[in-house]
């Protein structure tokens, strides 16, 4: 039942648990709290009663607690981990004394301090500035910077801020290229050049320097002319662009022209080799029949003649359909040979036989036509 619900007890007890007209009013003493809560560490520690009344065991309680509480915070800072990306370099006395490697370790501060860095991540910076080219124009040249840590010993002992050393020879690298580049290649087409140099020349100062910190990559964005003359410098880049756009049609042109001409060349070359091995051939040929021809000429020139004859008329006749024959005396006699009309009205030979044109036929005919010719002329 509540304190102050009607029919409670409520003349002779308060919400604090005392009684009115009793010896404690209103809330519990805090100093009666704090008194207790030390009697039990006391007795946890060691610390045990009062002696004579002087409180020194209360304050032996209290010197255990507070190191407990100091070793906890040391032991807190001393241990410490390293990860797979990380190193941490130990300097006992000020001096160097050992890097560590990824784990779980300990150090002994204030003996010792720790300087723990990621040793793998790539970093950058920004930088812009005015710089002075070789032809004496003020150029705006923003560029980046990509580095990280290589070697965080020298990194912590040998620079007192190796970042900002970094950034100030990262500058003194810019104006030294930028001072021996003209101001036409570091707007238009020498920044990736500038960039290569800058790199080179900043490395070198770093390794100078003893900063353990290697630079990876220098970008130089697009650098640009003064307000004063931007509008002039932007139509020289855009000639720029289109003069290399232009020798990049050319050359396209000349790519796909060049092979294709040097292809006709070489096979009107092979043609003429052709033709001069092919009518070499015939001559040689036609020398040789001439030879052999000459030789039967000798041995009977009357069949010779005859043949040379009837050879040459069966090439004239082979490619005609009509024949006039006429006597011997060329008035009365007149033969007409249509045989165009005789190869119609011929029975159709078997194929293995007769499979040519009129052309063939006309031969045939016309051989033996020679046949019977000669044959009349052995009879007389």
């Amino acid at each position: 039942m509540a304190w102050n619900e009607p029919g409670g007890n409520s003349n002779n007890q308060d919400p604090w648990g005392g009684r009115k007209g009793g010896g404690r009013q209103g809330p519990p003493d805090l100093d009666e709290a704090f008194r207790k809560l030390q009697e039990s560490l006391n007795g946890i520690f060691g610390g045990g009663k009062k002696r004579d009344g002087d409180g020194q065991g209360g304050g032996w309680g209290l010197l255990g607690i507070g190191a407990a509480l100091l070793f906890a915070v040391w032991l807190w800072n001393a241990v410490y981990i390293v990860d797979a990306q990380e190193q941490a370099v130990i300097l006992q006395l000020g001096q160097y004394d050992r890097t560590v490697e990824q784990g779980l370790s300990l150090y002994f501060p204030p003996f010792e301090k720790k300087f723990q860095e990621n040793v793998t991540r790539e970093r950058s910076f920004s930088l812009q500035g005015q710089m002075l080219t070789e032809d004496e124009n003020i150029v705006e040249v923003p560029l980046t910077v990509q580095y990280k840590i290589s070697n965080l010993k020298n990194f912590v002992l040998n620079v007192d801020a190796p970042e900002v050393s970094l950034q100030h020879a990262t500058e003194s690298a810019l104006r030294h290229v930028a001072g021996s580049t003209s101001m036409d290649e570091v707007i238009t087409l020498g920044r990736e050049q500038m960039g290569q140099d800058v790199s080179q020349r900043l490395q070198g100062f770093l390794d100078d320097y003893g900063t353990g910190i290697t630079v990876t990559q220098v970008n130089i964005q697009r650098a640009t002319a003064p307000a004063e003359v931007k509008d002039a410098f932007d139509d020289v880049i855009r000639a720029r662009e289109d003069e290399q756009r232009e020798k990049n049609q050319a050359e396209t042109y000349a790519n796909g022209v060049v092979p294709e001409a040097r292809g006709q060349a070489q096979r009107i070359l092979e043609d003429a080799n052709g033709y001069r091995d092919e009518v070499v051939a015939r001559a040689e040929g036609e020398a040789d029949r001439f030879g052999k021809l000459l030789t039967e000429y000798r041995k009977a020139p009357e069949v010779t003649r005859q043949r040379l004859y009837l050879d040459t008329m069966q090439e004239v006749f082979g490619n005609t359909s009509k024949i006039l024959v006429t006597g011997k005396s060329g008035q009365n006699n007149l033969l007409y040979l249509p045989l165009d009309k005789m190869i119609e009205s011929r029975p159709v030979a078997p194929t293995s036989a007769v499979s040519g044109s009129g052309n063939d036929a006309s031969s045939r005919i016309i051989k033996d036509m020679q046949q019977r010719d000669l044959r009349s002329r052995e009879s007389r």
